[in-house]
């Protein structure tokens, strides 16, 4: 495996990095398991927090800096880099303000005596994906290191100057050695690090090829995981809903980081033929009008994907889409410049025959559907093996609920694209995986709820009456 920093705005070659040693790599694991037992696991909570506060501080006091390293990995348009940045300390902040009540001991009101501690398992590996380089780590970050566990983090290979960033934020005095590190691993050394009893945890986000190698091997070694793959969002336009804020919040959802995203709003599915030549009309005239250029320059409005295969492997769907009978209503090809640019693009007349009817779309291409009820288009938005997000979109707020929980996803939201913020859960059913990030859910998966029960001295073993 190799990490590079090539600019997908240029296809330039910046930097290689060399993958680590065997013997680097059990020196690090041999590190956060150390630290983990004689250190990390038993500091306050407070001594926690203050590591962790003082790397969001870090994250913020050099939030340029960090941002243009993301947009010159992996192309995302700046001004979304910095919203990146500033969501990432948001993250950190969040646990460190929070973990206090979410590690309180939980009474058991129905048995005298009983309760329930949280308590760190200790080494959590995480392979994280390019996408977000920094939100993906600050979500298993800020959990997991206020819990008590320490991380290992294999990061995507074309991110190498974000991730090592990121761990430069635990790199301080008040931080013991050990608490985060970043690797740059080969997948036969991350398959050795899931084999080895002092990593007790493994998270994934990537794809579902990806998610279910490392899930059946953590699998065998008997060990927690949890999987955010891949997703294939709907965005429900209801017959009621305002026409051109809908329309801002469908561009949104699909473009956001040049639709890079596995919660982005992938199948815009709108109810009624009418409002459906209307909408149509507008997604082409807004994806028509965005530009490609360079994505450190805050003029640009497309930006390119973020590899060259990447590239290839979009515009290969998008030529298959159109060989089983999609039309394409703008864009469709790789735009005439340099770097890894493809048009934004608008696909219609995608029959349940298309193979891209079930496959996910990693780019800025919108899947557009018209249908004549609100049955078929909880029907549509669930024909996907996917289930992460979706959105409704209608006036009447009630309905909105009603058709949101009817899609069959960890999330969804009405008038407003699927998102993410520190406070809600966040997290998939399907394919899209198992297990949540985010929240006090997140802040649960890797740990141990351990019982303690308390019974007065001389108590009599169960089934043996005091009287005897």
């Amino acid at each position: 495996m190799t990490y590079q920093t090539i600019n997908p705005a240029t296809g330039n070659l910046v930097k290689s990095f060399e993958t680590i040693s065997d013997s680097a790599l059990e020196q690090a694991l041999g590190l956060a398991h150390s630290c983990y037992e004689t250190d990390w696991r038993l500091r306050t909570i407070a001594d926690r927090a203050d590591v962790v506060r003082n790397a969001a501080a870090k994250l913020r006091e050099n939030a340029e800096e960090f941002a243009q390293l993301v947009t010159l990995e992996m192309g995302k348009l700046i001004e979304q880099a910095r919203g990146e940045v500033a969501l990432s300390a948001n993250i950190l902040d969040y646990y460190a303000a929070r973990a206090d009540e979410y590690l309180k001991r939980q009474e058991i009101p129905e048995a005298s005596g009983a309760y329930v501690e949280t308590r760190p398992i200790g080494v959590i590996l995480a392979v994280e994906p390019w996408n977000f380089p920094y939100y993906q780590l600050a979500r298993v970050a800020g959990p997991q290191l206020m819990v008590g566990n320490t991380v290992i983090v294999k990061h995507a290979s074309n991110v190498p100057q974000c991730a090592a960033a990121f761990a430069s934020l635990f790199d301080s005095d008040d931080a013991p050695k050990g608490i985060y590190t970043n690797i740059y691993a080969t997948a036969e050394q991350v398959g050795r690090l899931i084999d080895d009893q002092r990593v007790r945890g493994v998270t994934v986000t990537g794809s579902e090829r990806a998610g279910a190698a490392v899930a059946e091997r953590a699998g065998r070694n008997l060990k927690k995981s949890v999987m955010e793959l891949g997703g294939s969002d709907p965005l429900i336009i209801l017959e009621d809903a305002p026409v051109e804020p809908t329309l801002e919040n469908a561009i949104w959802g699909r473009m956001n980081n040049t639709g890079q995203s596995c919660v982005a709003s992938k199948r815009v599915i709108v109810v009624g033929r009418e409002r459906g030549g209307l909408f149509l009309d507008g997604l082409v005239a807004r994806m028509g009008a965005l530009r490609a250029g360079d994505p450190s320059n805050a003029e640009t409005t497309l930006g390119p994907v973020s590899s060259e295969s990447a590239m290839h492997g979009l515009l290969s769907q998008i030529d298959l889409a159109r060989k089983h009978g999609a039309q394409v209503a703008v864009g469709g090809g790789r735009v005439d410049r340099p770097g890894f640019f493809v048009e934004a693009t608008v696909l219609t007349h995608i029959e349940k025959t298309n193979p891209i009817y079930v496959q996910e779309l990693f780019g800025p291409v919108i899947s557009f559907y018209v249908v004549e009820s609100e049955a078929e288009a909880i029907e549509l938005a669930n024909a996907t093996p996917f289930g992460l997000g979706g959105s409704v979109f209608t006036a009447d707020l009630e309905r909105g609920q009603r058709v949101a929980d009817k899609i069959e996803s960890g999330m969804a939201f009405v008038n407003h694209p699927t998102w993410t913020r520190p406070e809600l859960p966040f997290g998939g059913v399907k394919n899209s995986g198992y297990g949540r990030e985010l929240s006090e859910l997140g802040f649960g998966e890797f740990v141990n709820k351990k019982l303690i029960a308390v019974s007065p001295v001389g108590s009599p073993p169960p089934g043996v009456s005091e009287a005897g």
